[in-house]
């Protein structure tokens, strides 16, 4: 597994990238001063984006159909988490942009070499908000299983 963005795996057979860039822009305006240079201030993190490029040749790796399952998510307008194979978890992503050129066509029209472009745009707050909101629900997953724990135990008549 390369990555994955919600339920979607990127790898060799369905959608294998050679390149992913990650862009991330900081927010730092200017006060303009009377006589002196202007001064800037921190104000966090702007947009982050992550572009995905490759090249896909259906007859040895993933086609169309993995291109048109990346835009049934994109068509639904939800926000996904995009995690690395190694493990590095990027945040919620949309995406934004969905681009594919066919080329060295088969006498049907079906392109034997396909390149494609993938952006995707962040939306979560931060990943502190994510993990927060992440181990809150945990928290009352294991509140009810301690419930159901609790029942299990009181039907077989074992005390803890």
């Amino acid at each position: 597994m390369m990555l994955t963005l919600g339920i979607y795996v990127f790898m060799l057979r369905t959608l294998p990238y050679q390149t992913i860039k990650r862009d991330v822009t900081y927010q730092w305006p200017e006060n303009k001063r009377v006589g002196q240079r202007a001064t800037s201030q921190f104000l966090g993190p702007d947009v982050e984006t992550i572009t995905l490029a490759g090249q896909l040749m259906p007859e040895l790796t993933g086609g169309r159909v993995s291109l048109a399952a990346l835009q049934a998510m994109a068509d639904q307008g939800r926000a996904w988490p995009l995690i690395e194979g190694s493990g590095t978890i990027y945040g919620m992503f949309v995406i934004q942009r969905l681009s594919q050129t066919g080329t060295q066509l088969f006498p049907d029209g079906q392109p034997r070499q396909i390149n494609f472009d993938i952006t995707l745009k962040r939306v979560d707050e931060s990943l502190h908000a994510m993990f927060g909101d992440l181990r809150t629900q945990m928290e009352g997953v294991l509140h009810k299983a301690g419930a159901l724990l609790d029942k299990a135990q009181q039907a077989a008549g074992i005390n803890p």
